[in-house]
């Protein structure tokens, strides 16, 4: 097998080629298929290559959200904005990191983006009550800004279906992904409301109908959605899907007009006459290279596919490329839990939606909060680091009571009326009859968490947090519960037992991808594009600078960039 990262400067006139195309994709991921399916449509001959047995990469495991501004999905809900309000969000963000050319080029191809996909089928569904993260700064949206890919039916893929990587097990229900949105309130409600009963009921008939007639769900949502239509957009378009075929090495003079693909049957060479499109998914299983950038890299858990392992950085600087190096972080950072499973497995589950709870707050081991636990999960993880000194285990837990827990359950515990009782015999959920009792479960300050969570209970019942100000923006109160007053945000901790999960630093993904021009083309260290080189997704250099200004910010430009990538092949100009 070719080492994954090798560059061949052999003359494409003497190759003897094993296949051709116009274009060659390597990767399955929302950059992956947004490249091939614009150079398709531009009229290439595409092969796309996908190392795994299955296609969609991270992209099938993520929530699906796409920040995407101006977009005409917003535009027909009514919100009709220019760019020049995302763009000053974006510098006042970035700040040091900002990238105009990057940030122009993202800003002006977005709405494209979402335009030309729902020309081809996709259909998307309005965030249109998602704010920024940030909402105390200039230029922050209050909604529209982010759309969803709605959900699909498995059957259209037809046998095409297995080609679709299933969802993370952590993050679904028996294999059942759950919509933020409508779809997860009926959830989070079922034992309160009889509509959100009756929503809770169907949709798990009809899941369980879809195992036992075709072995995993049907009714695909998040992520697995937007995989699914855009497969299903790409075969249509004419793209050559091969998966189990790894690019290893790049072939060129002068510039990349090939690969070679690592395949069953072994070395395969591919003539890719207008170049090859990076998109392999970064490397946050690389690590190495991990090591040599993250922060306490030994304390981290990724929720990135085991394939995502740096084979595109590592074939970019191969062909005179580089990895970028001014942002304000490598990793798209998430607060996870570790979650070890009857079978022996071990998973990671990401801290999204509960931190911003009515009555619950995050500690370190001497039991004191250390950040808002209401911001984003980027901002949890960095305060995370900012907290505790270099040689001490990255750690905190989460702590709440039994009404928190059985009304929007805790990580992977979910709420009434499924039980606890498994998650505490495996030691994931820890519980004590008081604060003090929980503490010594956890291996927490005793004195510090009961001091903590007196002071915070105090504040707490009159909806204030004067030590880090929980629920003053739009963006903490909608991961509130509105029917909690007078903060949605803020209730104390004070019905026994107690609870608690262990929560360390994770990601996404990766931010330090290759540079890369506004056409998405990798640059050599003279700043020149490499002829016939894209990069895009997680392995070109995060246009948001390494900020997490929004929920969406990792699938919106992967599939912008994506789309700049495949367009630019084809001919295409502006």
């Amino acid at each position: 097998m070719t080492k994954s990262g090798e560059f061949s400067q052999q003359a494409t006139q003497d190759a003897a080629w094993d296949d051709h195309c116009d274009l060659l994709v390597a990767g399955s991921g929302a950059a992956g298929l947004a490249a091939a399916l614009a150079a398709a449509a531009g009229g290439l001959k595409v092969i796309l290559a996908e190392k795994s047995d299955v296609i969609g990469g991270t992209t099938a495991w993520s929530g699906g959200w796409i920040w995407a501004p101006c977009n005409p999905v917003a535009r027909r809900h009514g919100f009709d904005e220019d760019s020049s309000g995302p763009r000053q969000y974006l510098k006042a963000v970035q700040g040091n990191a900002f990238d105009p050319a990057l940030v122009d080029a993202f800003l002006q191809a977005a709405p494209q983006m979402i335009g030309f996909l729902e020309d081809r089928g996709l259909a998307f569904e309005c965030g249109a009550r998602i704010p920024d993260t940030y909402g105390h700064l200039p230029g922050a949206g209050t909604g529209g800004r982010s759309v969803i890919a709605a959900p699909y039916p498995g059957q259209a893929l037809g046998r095409d279906i297995a080609l679709l990587r299933r969802p993370l097990r952590e993050t679904s229900f028996w294999g059942m992904t759950i919509q933020a949105g409508a779809d997860l309130r009926a959830f989070m409600t079922a034992t309160r409301s009889v509509a959100s009963a009756l929503h809770v009921t169907r949709r798990m008939a009809r899941h369980l109908w879809s195992l036992a007639r075709h072995g995993r769900g049907m009714e695909l949502r998040n992520g697995n959605a937007l995989v699914a239509r855009l497969l299903r957009a790409a075969l249509d378009a004419g793209v050559v899907v091969r998966t189990g075929q790894g690019v290893a090495q790049l072939i060129g003079d002068g510039g990349v007009t090939g690969a070679v693909l690592d395949t069953a049957q072994g070395p395969r060479r591919i003539r890719a006459r207008r170049g090859v499109v990076l998109a392999c998914g970064g490397y946050p299983q690389d690590l190495p290279r991990r090591a040599a950038s993250f922060p306490r890299p030994d304390q981290h858990a990724t929720l990135a596919v085991p394939e995502a392992s740096g084979d595109g950085l590592r074939l970019g600087e191969a062909a005179g490329g580089y990895q970028a190096a001014n942002l304000a972080a490598p990793g798209a950072w998430c607060p996870v839990s570790r979650v070890d499973w009857p079978d022996g497995s071990t998973g990671v589950f990401p801290h999204i939606i509960e931190r911003g709870k009515p009555g619950v707050i995050g500690v370190l081991a001497d039991g004191r909060r250390f950040c808002n636990e209401g911001l984003g999960y980027y901002d949890y993880v960095q305060a995370l680091f900012d907290a505790i000194p270099e040689g001490q285990e990255v750690a905190s837990w989460l702590v709440c009571d039994h009404r928190f827990i059985r009304r929007y359950g805790l990580g992977i515990v979910r709420p009434a009326p499924l039980p606890l009782r498994p998650w505490i015999a495996s030691g994931y959920l820890k519980t004590g009859r008081s604060i003090e009792a929980l503490a010594q479960a956890c291996g927490i300050d005793a004195q510090g968490l009961a001091a903590t969570v007196t002071q915070f209970n105090d504040h707490a019942r009159r909806g204030e947090d004067p030590a880090f100000h929980r629920g003053t923006t739009p963006y903490m109160r909608l991961q509130g519960d509105p029917e909690v007053t007078p903060n949605p945000c803020l209730a104390p901790i004070e019905r026994g037992p107690f609870y608690a999960v262990k929560v360390i630093p994770g990601s996404f993904g990766t931010f330090a991808g290759l540079q890369t021009d506004g056409a998405a083309r990798v640059l050599d260290a003279g700043g020149a594009p490499i002829p016939g080189l894209y990069a895009a997704g997680t392995d070109m250099r995060s246009v948001m600078g390494g900020h997490y200004p929004a929920g969406g910010i990792n699938l919106g430009p992967a599939l912008t960039f994506g789309y700049i990538a495949g367009r630019h092949a084809a001919g295409a100009r502006g």
